[in-house]
């Protein structure tokens, strides 16, 4: 049988307007990747936002820890999504500008996925004992040129590792591979014990990480990288320092999806950040932490991610910390 023009020109538009790739964005729950493990600072922020953020989305996330590699094997599950909006990733500093900068074998690279937002900034604050001696970061140099240096992080080729390494060169120690001593732990929280013990010298990490171990008087900070002083950390800023190039030394959180993730679905993304990062408890919760809540866009994501992989691949290839396995 056939159909009058008429008739067939409605039966095609029906066709078009049923078609799900014209569904409205999102039409069910979007899967939410964290590349790290409970507890860590990625899924405390992860989490913080889930609630104001599902209430922005209108639909539930489904909050999964996909963890190894250094967030690598969360970060290669996003990688490999269909890019449609319904898998996303929490990223992070470890897993997308240091591990990148690093790591010679990593399966990805940033032009691999399209980020949203970042929307948490953690200056990194480097502590020591109280009963060290040491007072400032000057100190700390002076000591290491002496030797009997060490510092702790949570593994090779993770942000307290380089953490450490470009506080240390920004502040004019030669030959530091030799002068000072890494001593990689298992986690975040046994670095930090680690100088509590007498184990390490210092630590160079994360401000959410110190802030209970800072404000109990069992660890002092000496620096932060921030150009304004941070609330909690009675400590010189980096810009007080006179070394602008720390103030890029910061973790960071955001959002990314696979690369080839439409325009309209990261520009929904925006609005739902704007809306969900307004969120009085989120807000205090993460403050209280040290974090710094800075919603960028996500043109402002990309460039501020890329300048931070470009300083950190710099350093590396400058102190020879290329990890080739």
């Amino acid at each position: 049988m056939k159909l009058k023009p008429l008739a067939a020109a409605a039966a095609i538009a029906a066709g078009v307007l049923a078609s799900p790739a014209l569904a409205e964005y999102p039409e069910r729950p979007i899967n939410m990747v964290i590349p790290y493990g409970p507890g860590g600072a990625t899924d405390i922020s992860a989490r913080a936002i889930a609630e104001p953020l599902s209430k922005a989305v209108g639909r539930p996330l489904v909050m999964s820890n996909i963890t190894g590699a250094g967030g690598a094997t969360g970060s290669v599950a996003v990688q490999n999504a269909k890019p449609d909006g319904y898998t996303m990733l929490f990223a992070r500093v470890g897993s997308h500008t240091v591990s990148p900068a690093m790591k010679a074998t990593l399966p990805y690279t940033l032009d691999d996925f399209r980020f949203v937002t970042v929307y948490e900034i953690n200056p990194v604050v480097c502590a020591v004992r109280p009963d060290s001696g040491i007072e400032t970061i000057d100190d700390l140099v002076a000591k290491a040129r002496e030797g009997g240096v060490s510092y702790s992080s949570s593994g090779v080729g993770t942000l307290l590792h380089l953490a450490a390494a470009m506080v240390l060169n920004e502040f004019g120690l030669e030959n530091q591979m030799e002068a000072v001593t890494h001593i990689p732990q298992k986690g975040g929280g046994e670095a930090a014990t680690a100088v509590l013990n007498g184990t390490a010298t210092f630590i160079c990490t994360n401000s959410s990480a110190l802030a209970s171990f800072v404000s109990n008087g069992q660890l002092k900070p000496i620096l932060t990288t921030t150009q304004e002083p941070l609330p909690g950390f009675d400590a010189p800023t980096a810009a007080e320092l006179d070394k602008p190039a720390l103030l890029e030394l910061v973790g960071w959180t955001g959002i990314a999806g696979p690369a080839g993730l439409p325009d309209d679905v990261a520009a929904k993304w925006g609005d739902w950040m704007q809306q969900a990062t307004q969120d009085e408890t989120f807000r205090k919760t993460m403050t209280a932490s040290g974090s710094i809540i800075e919603l960028m866009s996500p043109e402002d994501a990309n460039a501020f991610i890329r300048k931070q992989y470009e300083t950190f691949r710099a350093l590396v290839d400058k102190l020879g910390m290329r990890i080739e396995g």
